[in-house]
């Protein structure tokens, strides 16, 4: 199955001279979106992760599940304001704008192997700002995982050593 037949390019959104990639296709899609969910398990069983943290909210979608299937704690990453707990925050920029990402103080153990899932890596600006947030809560961040990768825009090299998995590449 060619995972890239689901996705729907939209020209010019949320800004001009943006090319958006829409996974909602791939949603919609039962067997595309378990592969997609088998394909992450897979890696990330590989790399003996002992939490998932993904960022809202497409993020949620996929680490979800793949927490579950390895039997390890989901940890949400969130927009501000939508925790209702004591929390550690960070800022940083995007490819189009700035944002800041927040995650309780208490969701990571110490010295746990933690993976960050989201549905895009684009410039690294918020799966880098979620690494940030499990190395304050004292985790540490042992691999990323992406569904799709946009080349172009080298977000790998923000992400440092880690290992970095996508599934697809733009």
């Amino acid at each position: 199955m060619n995972l890239k037949n689901h996705i729907r390019n939209i020209p010019d959104f949320p800004k001009p001279g943006i090319l958006y990639r829409d996974i909602t296709p791939l949603l919609g899609e039962p067997e595309a979106l378990q592969r997609v969910i088998d394909e992450l398990t897979a890696y990330l069983r590989a790399e003996k992760i002992e939490a998932i943290a993904a960022v809202e909210s497409r993020g949620f979608i996929f680490g979800t599940p793949v927490a579950c299937r390895l039997g390890v704690p989901f940890v949400p990453v969130r927009k501000p304001g939508k925790l209702p707990y004591k929390t550690l925050t960070v800022e940083y920029s995007l490819e189009y704008g700035s944002g800041q990402l927040d995650i309780h103080e208490d969701s990571i153990k110490p010295g746990a192997r933690v993976a960050i899932i989201d549905d895009l890596l684009a410039t690294g600006g918020t799966a880098a700002a979620a690494g940030e947030l499990v190395r304050k809560c004292g985790g540490i961040v042992a691999a990323y995982a992406f569904v799709i990768e946009l080349t172009a825009l080298a977000g790998r090299k923000l992400l440092g050593d880690t290992p970095v998995h996508s599934l697809m590449q733009f």
